[in-house]
């Protein structure tokens, strides 16, 4: 059934949807036809062109982080996207219809997304879908990273995992800052990435002695972002000297704990974004910056995987290899 004719059967119109009905691998992702959503008050309906992938998804879809993001089967998973506003509810300005707009919400991977009308911003002109959704998360996110942090001209910075989404785009800030950039990544195709990008020294993290060469090049690290969490991430602490600061944002192998008598002894200030989310307001004021950095071509994101809504599985695969560089994009 083509989900732009009217009906006047009394038929359901429906749209294609991926949806997760079991926890599990990536294989429980499957494609079904569910009815089309309605915009009710403070609302609005988007066709969805682009929508975002990020590795949260995958670990969400595994059945992890209920406690902090509750997931029901059969649901549609994904974040959001970019496309065009097709219908507005009550209360919301008709001035949203037919405009270009990237929105975040709880579902991302289907033809059509409601959102709520605070959770969506203007896509600025000349930019396309593909490179805002890719800014959906990962940029709002390294735009808050940035600002956490002061970096003086010259000041050394340790970005690991500086070939994902975040990281990336971390790096293109940093190095924007001023600051000297030291990418930790694994493999030499995402090392490479780096230095494209910007940064002065790369390791490889997945070698032993890889701190060792940090040290050897950078010194003393004053400011570390941490973008997987886990045994990465304490290893990253590690190499904060004393007075610095340590930012954690990635949850890929479980969380950094970092003990708090540890930090407080060695005097490292640690920040956990995700202890707290942003408010609404804060994440589309970080949101709109990063779109205009993108648009004025001061940041860009890496997008190399692209897969067909139905091939969502795929690019769960591949984010859960650890094979994808940068940006992963559902093409809808």
């Amino acid at each position: 059934m083509n989900t732009t004719e009217v009906i006047e059967t009394g038929e359901v119109v429906v749209m294609k949807a991926v949806r997760v009905h079991e926890f599990g691998g990536p294989e429980v992702l499957r494609v079904d036809e569910i009815p089309e959503p309605v915009a009710g008050p403070g609302q609005v309906v988007v066709g969805m062109t682009v929508a975002d992938v990020i590795f949260l998804d995958t670990l969400l879809r595994s059945g992890w982080g209920g406690e902090f993001f509750p997931r029901h089967p059969p649901y549609v998973p994904g974040g959001g996207g970019a496309g065009h506003v097709l219908s507005v509810g009550e209360g919301v300005d008709p001035a949203w219809l037919g405009r270009h707009v990237i929105g975040r919400g709880p579902e991302g991977y289907a033809e059509q997304v409601v959102f709520a009308a605070d959770e969506i911003v203007a896509v600025p002109d000349g930019l396309g879908s593909a490179e805002a959704a890719a800014m959906l998360h990962d940029g709002a996110t390294a735009v808050n990273l940035s600002r956490r942090v002061k970096v003086e001209q010259g000041d050394w910075v340790l970005i690991a995992a500086a070939a994902g989404g975040a990281g990336s785009l971390l790096v293109q800030l940093m190095r924007d800052a001023g600051a000297r950039v030291v990418a930790a990544a694994r493999g030499e195709r995402k090392l490479a990435l780096a230095r494209e990008l910007g940064a002065e020294v790369t390791v490889d993290y997945s070698l032993d002695g890889w701190q060792d060469q940090v040290r050897a090049a950078a010194g003393d690290i004053g400011v570390a972002f941490d973008g997987a969490g886990g045994a990465l991430g304490r290893a990253t602490f590690d190499l904060v000297a004393s007075g610095g600061r340590f930012v954690t944002y990635g949850s890929s192998d479980g969380f950094a704990d970092i003990d708090p008598s540890v930090a407080s002894r060695r005097q490292v200030h640690v920040d956990n974004m995700l202890a707290t989310a942003p408010d609404p307001a804060t994440v589309r004021e970080h949101l709109t910056e990063a779109l205009a950095l993108t648009a004025q071509g001061r940041i860009r994101p890496v997008i190399s995987a692209t897969y067909p809504l139905a091939e969502a599985e795929k690019a769960h695969t591949s984010l859960e290899q650890r094979t994808t560089l940068g940006k992963s994009l559902l093409l809808i």
